[in-house]
């Protein structure tokens, strides 16, 4: 048995006057106890408790041993009691990793107003748009799109991240607006480029047969804000989330594309290295971010 737990049981011995009363806190047996007492003693070579009829009481050395005993357990509890506080409280620095663009147009305000109702956070943002290992990153908590593949990392699902298609007025005017998936074929993409597959555009028609249209244009871009504003110049056809148009949209400075189309759209994940003992900063966070990609999230 180890020594800490040893000098726990010699405590309570001494403060309830039992060998009983202790192995009832310990939830453990008289004669266990009496033999741990005793093992402290022949270990010590000394005898710490006096023993009789009525109970026990200390020896001159053991009423040394029990001074110093009681300080090391009431260390070690005020220790635990830290590290449990901490382990449950939103406090101390918060390393979160997303994309770019979900990161600087939807993360950026959410973490603001988590450190405003979080005072005692520090928080370290940073915007990967290539996959990042966690652990070697030393991210706490990372934001990512899409299905997660099978691993042990601990994750919350949190809502659902719709596309939209999209073209400026003019272009529209000069080049007609498609009605079905197959009339873009004709027109001019702009393609998003971090998308695999992104030279075929998939959707499912009003009637809910799904259509994969091959696609194709002068102006590709891994930027989802380099596509948006090719969009709203007149030239071509945008395919990306909905989030990232959602100004535009609301503006007129582009209009919806095949609406009565169904686009494609992306789980929305909190990450974090281990679904076990999750500290307070992280599940904190994650629970703040819940409830915050509801139906119409991209509105907002």
């Amino acid at each position: 048995m180890d020594r800490l737990l040893a000098m726990e049981m010699f405590v309570r011995v001494v403060e309830t006057g039992s060998f009983s009363k202790a192995a009832r806190e310990f939830n453990t047996t008289q004669p266990t106890v009496t033999k741990q007492v005793a093992a402290t003693e022949a270990r010590l070579k000394v005898r710490l408790l006096n023993r009789n009829t009525r109970g026990v009481s200390l020896t001159e050395p053991g009423a040394l041993y029990y001074e110093k005993c009681k300080t090391i357990v009431r260390d070690a509890e005020e220790a635990d009691s830290i590290v449990q506080l901490r382990q449950n409280q939103a406090q101390g620095l918060l390393r979160v990793g997303t994309s770019v663009a979900f990161g600087r147009r939807v993360v950026v305000p959410l973490a603001l107003e988590y450190m405003r109702r979080h005072p005692q956070v520090q928080l370290d943002l940073s915007f990967e748009d290539r996959y990042v290992d966690l652990i070697a990153q030393g991210i706490d908590v990372a934001i990512r799109m899409g299905k997660l593949a099978d691993s042990s990392l601990g994750a919350r699902y949190l809502g659902a991240n719709p596309w939209v298609m999209v073209a400026s007025p003019a272009y529209l005017k000069k080049h007609g607006t498609p009605k079905r998936a197959q009339d873009l074929s004709a027109h001019v993409a702009l393609i998003y480029s971090s998308v695999v597959g992104d030279e075929f555009w998939r959707m499912h028609t009003p009637k809910g047969d799904p259509v994969t249209v091959p696609v194709s244009g002068r102006f590709r871009s891994n930027n989802l804000s380099a596509v948006l504003a090719a969009a709203r110049d007149g030239l071509g056809i945008a395919l990306m989330p909905r989030y990232v148009a959602s100004e535009s949209l609301a503006a007129g400075k582009v209009n919806a594309v095949l609406g009565d189309h169904a686009l494609p759209e992306q789980e929305i994940h909190a990450v974090f290295p281990s679904p076990k003992l999750v500290p307070g900063k992280v599940s904190g966070f994650v629970a703040f971010l819940q409830g915050r990609f509801d139906e119409g999230w991209w509105e907002a």
